[in-house]
């Protein structure tokens, strides 16, 4: 399950990630049902709009998944399934349902502890978004208004970091402490500006930001063939692959 550097890892800690990353990026309307939490924010972000596996006794059967289509059809969205590598007993009946998979994405985890600062020049970090850290994101990411009320719901001490070049905000990310750990969030960097080592800087001032806060490890999910993000991740240390996850959709996908 991992590889490069070895951490600590405890059995619960991929438990522990997964809240952590919940709790990072919550959704509108969450409802447990038989050890699954089925999660539903509208648009067509999709981890706030699928169910998730939850830690204990799960139900894998066919009326478990009918009851789920059940849930997110009367919103008139498409069911969908976040399945982690670890959690896949469910995989053979959405298979015979002609479910689709997407998105393979990997959950690395890095040191704080041990570390030196990390290089972070012209970053600024604050405890709230400003206006031109939501307008490079909103220019870049989809379902602006649902991610300003996702944001607004964290609960958890989360800090905004941006940095400027050119004369506009260029790279952004935002952080949420939870569990001793820093969850890294929307990493997004201007196109005029890629490849030149920002997005490094930004999320190394969360980094910085984080430890000073008492963290002692910090978690990323990354999609698993975007190899530029994952170069600047490994620099940064993240360097354990704790455990993968994909999506299934029902077949009536668009």
């Amino acid at each position: 399950m991992s590889q490069g550097l070895v951490l600590d890892i405890q059995p619960n800690t991929v438990w522990h990630v997964e809240e952590a990353c919940r709790q990072a990026w919550p959704a509108a309307v969450e409802q447990v049902a038989d050890g699954w939490l089925l999660r539903r924010s509208g648009g067509g972000i999709r981890r706030t709009n699928s169910a998730n596996p939850l830690a204990g006794e799960r139900h894998c059967n066919a009326a478990l998944i009918d009851r789920i289509e059940t849930f997110y059809r009367d919103f008139r969205q498409v069911p969908v399934f976040r399945l982690t590598d670890f959690t896949r007993e469910i995989s053979a009946e959405l298979d015979r349902r002609g479910y689709t998979t997407q998105a393979n994405t990997l959950t690395l985890l890095a040191l704080l502890a041990a570390r030196p600062p990390l290089y972070s020049e012209g970053t600024v970090v604050t405890t709230e978004p400003t206006e031109n850290w939501f307008d490079l994101r909103d220019r870049l990411a989809k379902d602006p208004l649902i991610f300003r009320d996702m944001v607004a719901a964290i609960g958890m001490p989360k800090a905004f970091a941006s940095l400027r070049a050119g004369g506009r905000t260029a790279s952004i990310a935002y952080g949420v402490l939870c569990h001793g750990m820093l969850v890294v969030e929307s990493v997004a960097t201007h196109p005029d500006h890629r490849g030149k080592g920002l997005a490094r800087r930004t999320v190394g001032a969360l980094m910085n930001w984080a430890r000073d806060a008492g963290a002692d490890k910090a978690c990323l999910q990354v999609v698993a063939d975007n190899h530029p993000a994952l170069a600047v991740y490994r620099a940064l240390g993240f360097n354990t692959e704790l455990y993968s996850y994909h999506y299934r959709f029902a077949p009536d996908a668009a």
